[in-house]
């Protein structure tokens, strides 16, 4: 088949998102597939050209990738490296190559990717995509909402509030939250701009960061406990997989630096735990509308009780992350992955 993997963007997850992109890249073309790794924001050339037979130099006009830094990126220096500045999101020839290839590999991350805007876009261009439709992906990038669901749909969930920055006085909020808490952009991914705050004046320099990324928070209280996360492909979860960050808790840094985090799948939890984090998995899956493939994050504290954090539209595929171990744990290997991913979705357009 002919792929485009798109990947890039202007969201904080812009390099994660390469990496991934490379990762899908790479596999999809050891299975025999012509590939193009495609940046959605810079996109291909700086003018409209003939674009036939691109596909035979996939290699040539795919973007390369440096290693993930291990802070986020400067977006103003990004919008202002593009040739055309144009005000379209879409780079040059973007929707033209999309609409060439026989499916689009979404490896998007964070803003735009993951909040349903391209999706809904794609679906009235007729382009063909991995992943979530617009709706699922606009109301899990939500965390908001996404937690408003969890608890209408018995999934627990840490207690929380939204605020808005023009809620956040001089205190910090319309609410004083209960400290410890944990401060996050509501529509953020990779634990960019997240903290945790232990006294009123790291609970102001939380927000402080935050809204330097969003200008809606959600306040959790702060659950201390061990970190989990449960990938589910085609309405079923794989193994539970056990993060425990070498040093603070699993933010951007950790996510991606190698070594920085020990990750052991199948967690060593009992058999019902699993389970149950399994089955709320596949619930958040269910009640949010996500197709094809999600990973839920969750807290186990020491009571033994369940919290639901998060459901992720299009999980990380790199070197570090989760759902390739847990597929890898029920003897699927990345490649083969990749290719489930596209068959699963391939599906939606049969008929």
């Amino acid at each position: 088949m002919n792929i485009i993997v798109l990947a890039g963007g202007l969201s904080a997850e812009r390099d994660v998102s390469f990496k991934t992109g490379e990762m899908v890249t790479k596999a999809l073309r050891e299975n025999g597939h012509q590939v193009i790794l495609l940046d959605v924001f810079m996109g291909y050339s700086e003018r409209e050209e003939e674009l036939t037979g691109i596909f035979d130099r996939a290699e040539e006009v795919s973007v390369k990738v440096e290693a993930i830094p291990e802070t986020a990126p400067d977006l103003a220096a990004v919008k202002a490296a593009r040739p055309d500045q144009s005000d379209s999101f879409f780079g040059p020839n973007v929707i033209r190559l999309c609409r060439m290839a026989d499916i689009v590999f979404m490896a998007l991350h964070g803003e735009h990717g993951e909040n349903g805007k391209i999706q809904a876009a794609f679906d009235l261009f007729g382009i063909r995509y991995t992943g979530s439709g617009y709706l699922g992906s606009a109301l899990a990038m939500n965390k908001g909402i996404a937690k408003q669901l969890f608890l209408q749909n018995n999934i627990p969930t840490p207690r929380g509030i939204l605020l808005r920055k023009e809620e956040a006085g001089p205190s910090g909020g319309k609410e004083e939250p209960g400290l410890p808490c944990v401060v996050k952009p509501c529509s953020g991914g990779s634990s960019v701009g997240v903290s945790i705050a232990r006294t009123a004046e790291e609970y102001r320099a939380a927000l402080d960061e935050a809204f330097c990324w969003e200008n809606e928070l959600v306040i959790e209280e702060y659950v201390e406990g061990r970190e989990f996360s449960v990938a589910v492909v085609d309405g079923k979860a794989l193994p539970v997989i056990e993060i425990a960050p070498v040093e603070g808790f699993y933010d951007y840094r950790n996510k991606y630096k190698a070594g920085s985090a020990v990750e052991t799948c199948p967690a060593d939890i009992p058999e019902e735990t699993a389970a149950q984090m399994q089955r709320y998995a596949e619930r958040a899956a269910e009640v949010l509308g996500l197709a094809v493939y999600s990973r839920s994050d969750f807290l186990l504290d020491g009571n033994n009780r369940i919290y639901c954090l998060e459901s992720n539209t299009l999980p990380g595929m790199t070197p570090t992350s989760l759902i390739p171990q847990e597929a890898r744990a029920v003897g699927i290997g990345f490649g083969e992955l990749c290719e489930k991913l596209i068959g699963i979705s391939l599906r939606r357009y049969q008929g």
